[in-house]
């Protein structure tokens, strides 16, 4: 497999696990191949376990685009990054490289419920951010031949502010961004990179995340409503639930108009 021969000539991997599985999905082009490792990032002495979904075909795709996928918060209870299957699946089943990381581990403080939140989570999202920036530079070591001009971010609820929070430190980093319900870090308010955000129908977001309807058009950000719950944007939502955020997904990712 190409990510985990690749990945153990890392000097800084310290500890590699690899699962490899076939995955059937209703809605296939491809089949689709999972691979776990865990990552090591030296400079701040900090282990990220990711998740690489990908077409299981014997062919590279030509400029393969790239996802990356940034989980909701867990309470540092491990596993997160692979509870997003029915999005990370489809994607890959269309030809994408979805890489999936898990962003909290047992040993973090868990995050502060009290004070205002773009203060105190702050520090938890600029971890998210920089282990995002991390995955993507090895990436790029190890897989130059991808498309990097079109590297889209996705992340539900806490991810989300995460993704925020990336395309605002590093704009030229991605092409898209496609927020599932984040509540707290304000969307950066431009046209590059291009936004979306899919909205629940039981939180709201704090004042000021959310463009106005003048910005939105402005910028061209997409800020979906849809009748789905916050916390059933991962895979505890209803097969047609699921259904809707993936074709929401799909049409953003391919600029659909209806």
């Amino acid at each position: 497999m190409i990510f985990k021969l690749t990945f153990y000539t890392f000097i800084f991997l310290m500890t590699f696990s690899c699962s490899s599985k076939k995955i059937a999905t209703s809605l296939t082009d491809y089949k689709v191949k999972l691979d776990t490792l865990r990552l090591y990032d030296a400079s701040r002495n900090r282990e990220i376990p990711v998740a690489f979904y990908s077409p299981d075909i014997k062919n590279k795709i030509p400029n393969q685009q790239i996802v990356i996928f940034s989980h909701g918060y867990g309470q540092n209870k491990g596993g997160d990054y692979l509870h997003y299957s029915y999005l990370t699946e489809n994607l890959a089943s269309k030809g994408y490289l979805v890489v999936s990381i898990q962003h909290e581990l047992p040993t973090d403080e868990l995050i502060p419920v009290d004070g205002k939140p773009q203060i105190v989570r702050m520090p938890f999202w600029e971890r998210g951010a920089e282990n995002i920036l991390f995955v993507l530079n090895e990436l790029k070591k190890t897989k130059p031949e991808l498309d990097y001009g079109h590297l889209t971010l996705i992340g539900h609820s806490n991810g989300g502010d995460m993704t925020a929070l990336f395309a605002t430190k590093y704009p030229d980093q991605v092409y898209k961004i496609i927020t599932l319900d984040h509540r707290r870090m304000y969307l950066p308010k431009t046209s590059v990179p291009k936004i979306y955000t899919l909205r629940s129908n039981d939180y709201p977001a704090d004042e000021g995340v959310l463009p106005n309807l003048n910005e939105q058009t402005k910028y061209n950000i997409i800020v979906q409503p849809t009748q789905i719950n916050h916390g059933k944007m991962d895979d505890k939502g209803s097969f047609e639930e699921k259904k809707k955020l993936n074709f929401y997904i799909w049409t953003f990712l391919k600029e659909i108009q209806f």
